[in-house]
């Protein structure tokens, strides 16, 4: 990334467009959403952009009148589905209590720690990260762990209790995060659950005729399903049951409709209903026996070691929880239920007409990366990248590299991502599109010479996350 620390590419855009903050401006903290409307920005001299018409600087709302209409149409695909990474977790973390959310270090293990260490780093940056992260190492440790047992080796026992331990200690340290947002001062929780519900009813305020929306998340903790709880979004998952919830391969078309009274015919399909997918699995998720299942674990709890004392399964541990690529037995258990996920995944991209949204997704997982250039091989598809930055230059590398320029829209800096200015100003209008439409043709029979008005900057400064969403 250079200085212009922005990009954006959309529309008809050729080339993206690299822009920074004007230095002239200066930007009081506290007063964000009274100077967003004259803060301006100047783009790179050496990025091509025909959309300013040779002017020298823009501002939120030129971004605004250029971003805003293109999700819209986009969004209102036949099929939509939005993958969210660890960027989401911290942006709403960031705003409950101004700092970000737990990161995924690395576990410290001492039997055979630095061989595996060594293989975990081989094996990120085969995917082109820098350093091994706790993925990288479980997936090495359950394998080196398999090789051991089959081995009769005295230091199988040892790795195991030290991989329990270890995930003991990262399952809290997720649930920390949930607890850092669940106990947060109330302003700045009700804002941070205000602007997460206004982020998703963007995205699932599809009418009922169109496919549902399908979201798809690589993280472990339940915000997003906290978020749907709060926004009263019917999440549809693989999941069956009330008490102890079982992960069912079976891929039934299971919807939610209702019958509207006084009316005869075919039921009507319930609005608010969305595909829910974790592929990496959850905190929550436990293997019992031949089943996964998803146990009752509050949001924000303390620690996970309580809610693992079940009866009937006295030998239940960390290392049971189906935290990919985390194995309990063998390689079956390792391939089950990941496999059925990434299926849904792919059943769900690759098809025509489908637009794919990424927000806080990094790239750095290669099987998922895969799934999205498989997808990208149809003319009619579309992907959009929405992430706060790019630090490793990982989005722009494979931006180039897939070559489909014409189908991938970039909205990359904090200037466009940062995830209030995005619900604020870009993001599509919760579920008040027809009704817009219907008053603007209403508008032009009583006054046809009239020309439709542009949003001034003080209807465009009130545009926020509890009006949108209501």
């Amino acid at each position: 990334m250079t200085e212009y620390g922005n990009i954006i590419k959309v529309r008809d855009d050729y080339k993206p467009t690299y822009f920074k903050k004007s230095s002239d401006v200066i930007e009081a903290e506290s007063t964000i959403s009274k100077n967003n409307q004259k803060v301006k920005f100047i783009p790179d001299p050496q990025s091509e952009a025909p959309w300013l018409n040779g002017s020298k600087e823009f501002n939120h709302k030129d971004l605004r009148s250029r971003i805003e209409p293109w999700l819209t149409a986009l969004f209102q695909s036949e099929h939509l589905s939005l993958l969210a990474g660890a960027g989401i977790t911290h942006a709403i973390h960031y705003i409950a209590v101004n700092a970000s959310a737990a990161g995924m270090s690395k576990l410290d293990l001492e039997t055979y720690g630095e061989e595996i260490d060594e293989a975990a780093k081989k094996s990120s940056e085969a995917s082109g990260r820098e350093e091994g992260n706790i993925e990288d190492q479980l997936r090495v440790a359950n394998e080196l762990l398999r090789g051991l047992e089959v081995l009769n080796d005295d230091k199988a026992s040892a790795l195991k209790e030290e991989l329990e331990k270890g995930l003991q200690k990262f399952a809290d340290s997720i649930l920390k995060s949930e607890q850092g947002i669940a106990t947060a001062q109330e302003h700045n929780r009700e804002l941070a659950f205000n602007t997460l519900v206004t982020f998703l009813m963007s995205f699932a305020s599809r009418t009922g005729v169109r496919d549902r929306l399908n979201i798809f998340t690589t993280n472990y903790d339940r915000l997003l399903e906290t978020g749907a709880e709060i926004a009263g979004i019917h999440l549809i998952d693989r999941f069956i049951g009330s008490i102890s919830p079982i992960f069912r391969s079976s891929r039934l078309d299971i919807d939610l409709h209702y019958n509207p009274p006084g009316i005869r015919g075919e039921p009507r399909y319930l609005e608010g209903v969305v595909r829910f997918s974790k592929l990496h699995g959850s905190i929550d998720w436990l293997q019992y026996g031949n089943d996964i299942r998803r146990l009752g674990l509050p949001f924000g709890a303390s620690s996970v070691m309580p809610y693992l004392d079940v009866a009937g399964f006295p030998d239940m541990t960390a290392h049971k929880m189906m935290i990919f690529p985390n194995a309990a037995k063998d390689q079956e258990t390792a391939n089950y239920p990941y496999v059925e996920l990434f299926r849904d995944l792919a059943s769900a991209v690759c098809r025509p007409n489908s637009t794919l949204v990424t927000y806080g997704y990094s790239f750095g997982d290669e099987h998922i990366n895969r799934v999205i250039r498989d997808m990208l091989t149809i003319p009619s598809t579309h992907l959009v990248i929405i992430s706060f930055d790019d630090p490793l230059g990982r989005i722009m590398k494979l931006y180039d590299e897939w070559g489909r320029h014409s189908q991938i829209s970039l909205l990359i800096g904090p200037e466009l991502a940062d995830i209030k200015n995005l619900t604020q100003y870009y993001l599509p209008k919760a579920a008040i599109d027809k009704t817009t439409s219907r008053m603007t043709e209403l508008l032009k029979q009583r006054l046809p010479n009239v020309k439709e008005e542009k949003p001034s900057d003080v209807e465009l400064d009130s545009i926020g996350p509890v009006m949108r969403s209501s």
